[in-house]
């Protein structure tokens, strides 16, 4: 009998109810050391805090008991007692014993939540020895215990207690005149899903509350620590909010640049979802609230908090993203648009030099957010990235061009650009160092005409036709960010031989070596010593022969060079037209018609043009001025950036024209003759 035979569908397991967290709490909490004891109080706090933020409690406290259990008490409109029509439960047991089931899937019981699944309670239960729940509704208190999610009834205290199955809600006494309505629920988890040692300490406990209490001014937060035996009692109140949070959260050993900007706003985005009846509807609008607050200080430090629905999300997110797009694009534009803060040709700063030293926290509300987990650490809600941009890039915008706040902004604009020289300055010295190392670690070739270590980002590699062209090339190079390497005749046609075959040609080997980052797989982008490789060839036939073949060879075994957009090909005049008198004027053409051309143009407008037109035969046919002018300085040269837009064209192309089978090429060239301008050819 074969194993087939054997795997029936009696094999299949059906996890039922609260059985699948019990058996993979790690999928429902995250994890099954502190971090998932700390999400069970994570949960429960939550759920308080929706019912703050949703403006129906103002208080929320949490008491830690020396047994271990946790209790959170709130004053909101307590969990729902009624009878569920379909489910035939009360509302307390179906939100505590049913995954997926509670008031914020729909919008109708909070306009927001930090619950999104429908499962933190519930799995809370699940994996607690014993979990009690107490609401003040209608008049009534009513009661609740479960051991493991299972209702019933204990005789006693604490979780030891003999427990007796038993479903219902049940009705113990009435409400005191004046009383407030809430939740009251407390816990004991069941230390054998968890790791040895996993536990939730006061501090986990204390940071939560304080944070919660900044993102919900309107609520106050109490925490009582009886672990010891003795009360201990701690309240957060935060009237201020966001503003009272950074001022809490910038380092204290470093001073304020600037004061704290808030950021409030709000816009609309489109999801896809699922309507009361489980249909799916297209572009459902969304309304997303949007609060910031943001400074800087004098350090290098930087701290962004995100939080959706006032659920802390450590990895950030899509409004993490949002955010940072929207600030680095306005402090550019501000940045550009204030004159002497840039020095001509000076690169724009980054979203790391924007980011030192601050201290921000993004906080959005929106309905039905999404996470990429249970655990809610990172938001993946995709519509609300530009909607906190679009908020985040108008305000600061704004502060920039206030009159009344733009000297403080400069001040910060300064910080950021002088952030952005030390940046580079940093990275050159890396640069520089790698590249010295690079040349001690190995005998480059000794036909390579190196430039001084000023860093790989500015540095430029000419691979250059003959001999004949490095005297001038070497004259006119700067010698300070500019290297040579000349290469002898046609390199070889890699597209026709093989890996052994390549690397055994001189000319390839000495390009490989040079360049110090490899080939073919273990080619590495970072180890590169230069930031461009261009190719210089004559502006002929064989010239252009030339650069194909070395750009074979860069898109076989070195595409990432491509691919980053490092490889350029020089582009050489072919004559040099020149007018007579004391005013005379020097053009540069680059073909037999463009020359032609401008000759007759300059002749009509009654310039003398010096005939014969003289012609560069080659690269090596300029002196060192007429090189630099127009092949290798960066200010006047023109280069072609060699791009794989399409890599499986590119690699068609290439085996069109560079592989072995020549009846595919023949033909090609046969059809193709029609497309040449004849007197466009260079005779």
């Amino acid at each position: 009998m074969t194993a087939e035979t054997l795997y029936g569908a009696d094999d299949l397991t059906h996890l039922e109810g609260l059985e699948a967290v019990r058996k993979r709490p790690g999928m429902y909490i995250g994890s099954t050391d502190s971090r998932g004891v700390r999400h069970l109080f994570t949960e429960i706090v939550d759920n308080a805090t929706d019912e703050g933020v949703a403006g129906h409690a103002g208080r929320v406290v949490v008491t830690l008991h020396a047994d271990g259990s946790v209790q959170v008490d709130d004053d909101g409109r307590g969990i729902p007692t009624g009878v569920h029509a379909k489910s035939g439960l009360s509302g307390v047991e179906l939100v505590l014993t049913r995954l997926h089931a509670g008031g914020k899937f729909g919008g109708s019981g909070y306009k927001t939540s930090g619950g999104l699944h429908g499962v933190g309670a519930s799995a809370v239960n699940a994996l607690s020895l014993r979990f009690d729940v107490l609401v003040k509704r209608e008049g009534k208190v009513h009661e609740m215990s479960f051991a493991h999610g299972v209702p019933g009834v204990f005789d006693g205290p604490g979780p030891k207690a003999r427990f007796t199955h038993q479903s219902g809600l049940r009705v113990t006494g009435k409400m005191k005149r004046g009383e407030s309505t809430g939740t009251s629920i407390r816990y004991w988890h069941d230390a054998r899903y968890f790791e040895n040692g996993a536990a939730l300490d006061v501090e986990t406990v204390r940071a939560k509350l304080r944070n919660t209490a900044f993102l919900v001014p309107g609520v106050t937060y109490v925490l009582r620590d009886a672990t010891d035996g003795a009360i201990a009692e701690e309240t957060f109140h935060f009237p201020g909010g966001l503003t009272d949070m950074v001022a809490f959260l910038a380092p204290d050993s470093e001073r304020a640049v600037s004061g704290t900007l808030l950021i409030d706003g709000e816009g609309v985005y489109h999801e896809n979802a699922a309507d009361e009846n489980g249909v799916m509807r297209s572009k459902v609008e969304r309304r997303a609230e949007v609060e910031v607050a943001l400074r800087w200080g004098t350090g290098y430090e930087r701290t962004v908090e995100c939080f959706t629905n006032t659920i802390r999300n450590m990895h950030g997110g899509t409004h993490r993203k949002g955010f940072e797009r929207g600030a680095v694009k306005a402090l550019q534009d501000a940045i550009s648009k204030t004159r002497g803060l840039l020095k001509p040709k000076e690169d724009l700063p980054t979203l790391e030099d924007v980011l030192e030293g601050m201290t921000a926290v993004v906080h959005v509300r929106i309905p039905e957010p999404q996470f990429t987990s249970q655990t809610k650490d990172e938001l993946s809600t995709a519509g609300i990235t530009k909607v906190i941009q679009g908020v985040v890039e108008k305000h600061i915008r704004a502060w920039t061009e206030d009159r009344r706040t733009k000297s403080e902004a400069k001040v910060v604009l300064q910080k950021i650009v002088d952030a952005g020289r030390v940046r580079i300055a940093q990275k050159q010295q890396k640069d520089a160092a790698r590249r010295k190392t690079a040349l001690e670690g190995a005998a480059m070739p000794a036909k390579l005409v190196d430039c001084r270590a000023t860093g790989v980002a500015r540095s430029e590699l000419f691979l250059v036709e003959g001999d004949s062209a490095l005297g001038s090339a070497r004259m006119a190079r700067v010698s300070e960010y500019q290297a040579l390497l000349p290469l002898r005749g046609k390199i070889l046609n890699v597209q026709k031989a093989s890996l052994a075959d390549t690397l055994r040609n001189a000319e390839i080997a000495s390009i490989v070596q040079v360049l110090g980052a490899g080939t073919g797989r273990t080619f590495d982008l970072g180890a590169m010593r230069y930031g461009r490789v261009i190719i210089m060839a004559d502006a002929d036939v064989d010239g252009s022969h030339i650069r194909t073949l070395l750009i074979t060879l860069f898109a076989k075994y070195m595409r990432p060079v491509i691919e980053d957009g490092r490889l350029y090909a020089a582009m050489p005049p072919l004559h040099k037209v020149q007018t007579r008198g004391r005013n005379g004027q020097t053009f540069y053409t680059f073909t037999q018609r463009e020359m032609e051309q401008k000759v007759a143009s300059l002749t009509k407008s009654g310039k003398q043009v010096i005939t014969p037109v003289p012609r560069f035969k080659g690269l090596g046919e300029m002196d060192a001025d007429e090189l630099w002018e127009t092949t290798m300085n960066p200010a006047t040269r023109s280069v072609r950036r060699i791009t794989l837009d399409d890599a499986d064209a590119a690699e068609a192309a290439l085996e069109l024209l560079m592989g072995e089978k020549v009846e595919p090429r023949r033909n090609w060239l046969v059809d193709s003759a029609a497309r040449v301008d004849q007197d466009a050819i260079d005779i």
